[in-house]
């Protein structure tokens, strides 16, 4: 036998056709680990497997030759903190009543809808779940889902290094040593915090190697504050010179947003990000867990392009991080299955984060829950060539605030090649064909009335169905921002 039991076949293929069709594919194969990296504000062409020439990501580009390259993956938000509990609960943002960064209260003509300023205990987290089966769980970074009462350690994590209230390392040396991180004990002077978020992301898998794991490492990187290592940041500055990039600007409402990847502190950040994805992959080869543990990548929202230095681009996506435009949604994926994805491959139905939780719990032969994860669906069958296609008729968004980047309240619905945004102040709506017109350029609305009305009537009677929170009228509006 095995360091790690097999799981009963009849008791698995039971829990897996309650799940779906085609499922006795995974009856007696041992139970994965998993390791889960979610990075923060990465865009989806910011990897060179992703279309990016400037910066350099070879630890990302291998795991996507190992692995499924999702092409039309979302977030559930266009901000941090409420993909971030998409991710852990399964459910959309909206059912959640947490619907912005915390602790975010933006106002403008509209006052933001109320939201929650963390992620409820009484939700089953995904880590929770797991525990419950047996899995050692771990957590390291960024986790910014609520104050102490509601930290990773009482979310189903055995461990916690470096999850706070807070949505950026804004103590200490912020991305060096001295960190000043109530949950992450001070490296050496100068220690880079990737680094060693993945240095201890390795410790976990090697103290856990002979039992299941779910080990998620969910970076600061790449959100503000702009920072890289000299190293790096000379590397890129060289290499900006070298191919005689500049910078070029497009206007996106009332703010500039960036067409070109040239940044070098932000490319220096990604890099670093990518050294320390490979640390962990490496260790994984090194503990030959390689093919018995499943990697998940993940972005939690678009690129940051309209505010903030504006360091990267999306082109040929519009917009960036707090915009519903396809930029600020549209996501870096990849999933790594041994011996059951294809690897090397490319996915091209539209997904969502609230799916990783039931698709986990499929992988790993555990009874659904489907009270929890209400609003994903289990990628699996995707993953291992059975279907193309998922029973789901579209994906929704709902963002009744102010980013700071300059979005403004609205929501949004995805149907087959059809994407409608609603802008809330003053409930106009914009109409696009994604396959035609990725970049959200040409708006059918006016002359495709049928088809925005019907959108339109989906978002609503959605809204309506997991009681979506509104904005409402600012009795103080002047007229300006």
């Amino acid at each position: 036998m095995n360091r790690r039991h097999f799981l009963k076949a009849v008791g698995l293929a039971a829990g897996l056709s309650a799940m779906g069709r085609g499922q006795h594919l995974f009856a007696e194969r041992q139970r994965p680990n998993f390791v889960f990296f979610l990075v923060d504000d990465m865009g989806w062409t910011d990897a060179g497997c992703l279309g990016s020439t400037f910066y350099e990501t070879p630890n990302i580009d291998r795991l996507a030759a190992s692995g499924v390259r999702f092409t039309n993956a979302y977030a559930a938000c266009p901000v941090c903190s409420p993909t971030r509990a998409s991710i852990m609960t399964g459910k959309y943002p909206a059912r959640l009543d947490l619907t912005d960064y915390l602790k975010g209260r933006r106002k403008g003509k509209l006052l933001p809808a109320e939201y929650r300023d963390e992620m409820p205990l009484e939700e089953v987290t995904i880590a929770e779940a797991l525990k419950e089966a047996g899995y050692a769980t771990f957590f390291a970074g960024k986790w910014h889902l609520g104050g102490e009462p509601y930290w990773p350690e009482h979310q189903g994590f055995d461990v916690n290094m470096g999850g706070c209230d807070r949505g950026g390392p804004y103590g200490g040396k912020r991305y060096f040593s001295p960190y000043d991180n109530p949950r992450l004990p001070d490296g050496p002077p100068g220690e880079h915090l990737p680094d060693r978020l993945a240095t201890e992301t390795v410790k976990f898998i090697s103290s856990h190697k002979d039992e299941p794991f779910f080990a998620y490492l969910s970076f600061y990187s790449v959100h503000t504050p702009l920072m890289a290592r000299p190293d790096l940041e000379a590397k890129y500055k060289a290499k900006k010179a070298r191919l005689g990039l500049e910078a070029e600007w497009g206007q996106e409402g009332e703010r500039q947003v960036r067409l070109v990847q040239e940044h070098a502190v932000y490319a220096g950040m990604i890099e670093a990000m990518d050294q320390a994805v490979g640390k962990v992959l490496d260790a994984l080869d090194r503990m030959g867990l390689a093919e018995e543990t499943i990697v998940f990548f993940m972005s939690d929202n678009g690129g940051l392009s309209t505010s903030e230095g504006h360091p990267t681009s999306n082109v040929p996506l519009r917009a960036g991080k707090g915009w519903l435009y396809e930029g600020g949604i549209r996501e870096p994926m990849i999933v790594r299955w041994p011996g059951v994805a294809r690897a090397g491959t490319a996915c091209n139905e539209p997904v969502v984060s609230t799916d990783f939780y039931p698709t986990i719990l499929q992988m790993a032969g555990l009874s659904p829950r489907p009270r929890q994860h209400v609003d994903g669906l289990s990628l699996a069958p995707l993953l291992a060539g059975r279907t193309q296609t998922l029973d789901r008729v579209a994906i929704y968004w709902h963002y009744p605030h102010y980013g700071n980047q300059g979005g403004s309240p609205g929501g949004a619905v995805r149907c087959g090649d059809w994407k409608l945004i609603e802008f809330y102040e003053d409930d106009h709506v914009e109409l696009y064909n994604l396959k035609e017109d990725l970049s959200e350029r040409n708006n059918l609305a006016g002359v495709m009335p049928d088809k925005a009305a019907e959108l339109r009537r989906m978002l609503h009677a959605w809204r309506r169905s997991v009681d979506a929170k509104m904005p409402r009228p600012n009795p103080d509006w002047k007229g300006d921002r």
